[in-house]
């Protein structure tokens, strides 16, 4: 099947922070097969709607539908993703055949004062547009005000930067893949706020039929990141989780064991259900399924359910002000 190709296309967003992902994974395979790897940007619909809230515009797939479309036609023969944006369903055909290993999953605070959690001033102004930080930043610090912040990762950051809002929360891998470490204010420890399901980790989605990628894709791959992150999607997938609802699981290797945090919250948070659970490094589905299980005893599916009735019935601009 190689001989039969004399260029590969890698499918990306037009974001700073995907194109340097979609270089990173273009480099490897150039390095892997021998042959040159061309970038084909695609706008997706969650690129198209900023000034919406993404919880708001609601559906799976925002930053990843139109990619897997160029996939399936075979005018791209591999995409890239965060896999934090990536749906737990993907569409027939399609899989994800590879993850880098991850970098830095935590959430971290960008400030052009200095503050961090703790320091943040009475009343301060919070910028972020995620209602798993939502919940988990109200449960901290109830009262801040939080301000629903869009854009890419550099117009947010600067949001913080020149005032317009007192502090952001992002993705500390994104910023430092950027190389822009130094503008971080403060790492955010697990034991405050946990991360989002695949945050920190890069995913190669394929063809299932295309063996030639497949063969690429083991090259490129990193075992121990995949296992985590599919522990970690497992929990959003049976808790029919996504961009509307508040939901966190961050999964990691200590010793031999995976370790696992997991979290559902209510958007004011009022109520954070979390708990810690170990399981065996070979069996991550396990891992994921005992979590999801411990999360319904704690009140998750109770939870939700209110998260999702209220965003029916009030919209999330209403939980956003909460």
């Amino acid at each position: 099947m190689a001989a039969s190709r004399d260029m590969l296309t890698i499918g990306t967003r037009g974001s700073k922070l995907a194109l340097w992902q979609s270089e990173y994974i273009k480099s490897k395979v150039e390095e892997i097969t021998g042959l040159p790897v061309e970038l084909k940007i695609i706008k997706t619909t969650g690129d198209k709607i900023l000034d919406v809230p993404l919880a708001k515009v609601g559906g799976k797939g925002l930053f990843t539908k139109e990619l897997e479309v160029e996939l399936m036609a075979g005018t791209v023969d591999l995409c890239v993703h965060s896999m934090k944006d990536v749906p737990t369903e993907l569409p027939e055909g399609l899989f994800i055949a590879a993850m880098p290993e991850r970098v830095d999953p935590r959430d971290a605070i960008v400030s052009g004062a200095g503050f961090d959690l703790d320091s943040l001033p009475q009343g301060a102004r919070m910028g972020t547009s995620s209602l798993r930080r939502v919940a988990q930043v109200r449960a901290l610090r109830p009262d801040l005000e939080i301000v629903d912040v869009r854009g890419n990762l550099d117009t947010r950051m600067r949001k913080a930067e020149n005032g317009e809002v007192d502090a952001v929360i992002l993705a500390a891998a994104g910023i430092t893949r950027m190389g822009w470490a130094d503008r971080i204010t403060h790492y955010i420890s697990t034991e405050q706020m946990i991360s989002a399901v695949g945050q920190g980790a890069i995913g190669i989605e394929i063809r299932e039929d295309d063996e030639f990628m497949r063969h690429v894709m083991e090259a490129i791959g990193h075992p121990e990141t995949m296992e985590c992150v599919t522990a970690e999607r497992i929990v959003m997938r049976m808790l029919d989780g996504g961009c509307q609802v508040p939901i966190g699981a961050y999964c990691r290797y200590v010793g031999d064991k995976l370790v696992m945090d997991g979290m559902v919250g209510s958007v004011d948070g009022t109520v954070i259900l979390r708990d810690r659970l170990e399981g065996a490094a070979d069996d991550p589905v396990d891992l994921g399924q005992r979590m999801v299980l411990r999360l319904k005893e704690l009140g998750a599916v109770e939870i939700l359910a209110a998260v999702r009735a209220a965003a029916d019935e009030g919209g999330v601009d209403k939980l956003l002000e909460t």
